[in-house]
């Protein structure tokens, strides 16, 4: 039985996966498609948040607010004071031309194509309706996870953190006497 069988058994997730991937690839294409800048980060904010929504279907939470909180948020926040403090509103002469567009959708359908080809040659193992654990994708299990089996690693990580946070304000620190420029 493939994926999309399973989840056509279960008619109201198929109904909201099917939703959300409308959502998603609309999303994405508003985003490569959109000519005005700002247009295309706010269409690109909507795919992170439709994907994080996929991630709850998933039962990953941790993954659904860490795509929301780094990338729906900082991430594009900083896209859009850029794209402002550049000022990006005439579009450039590249895309102007038909033919880069036309490309660019040819190779992309191209991509799409060779990844169904490959998920329908493939086969999955699907988890065991006896065995499998519902906490796996939760907080909650991976936080114990990461303090119990990965401490060492995790607060080595926190260490290294620390040493490059002080090392960047002292790098960004000023001498007395230094010019400004």
């Amino acid at each position: 039985m493939s994926l999309f069988e399973t989840i056509k058994n279960l008619p109201s997730i198929w109904y909201v996966f099917s939703f959300l991937s409308v959502l998603t690839l609309f999303g994405a294409l508003g985003t490569i498609m959109s000519k005005n800048p700002i247009h295309s980060v706010i269409y690109l904010i909507l795919t992170f948040f439709s994907l994080s929504a996929h991630y709850i279907l998933l039962n990953a939470q941790f993954l659904a607010a860490v795509n929301i909180i780094v990338y729906a948020g900082a991430i594009m926040v900083l896209f859009l004071f850029v794209i402002m403090f550049l000022n990006l509103k005439q579009e450039s002469e590249e895309m102007k031309r038909n033919r880069t567009i036309a490309f660019a959708v040819g190779i992309g359908i191209v991509l799409g194509g060779l990844l169904i080809l490959y998920l329908r040659k493939s086969e999955r193992e699907y988890p065991n309706v006896a065995t499998f654990n519902s906490q796996t994708g939760m907080i909650e299990s991976l936080g114990s996870l990461l303090y119990k089996d990965y401490m060492l690693p995790f607060e080595l990580i926190s260490i290294l953190l620390l040493a490059a946070l002080v090392g960047a304000v002292m790098l960004g620190k000023r001498e007395a006497g230094e010019r400004h420029f």
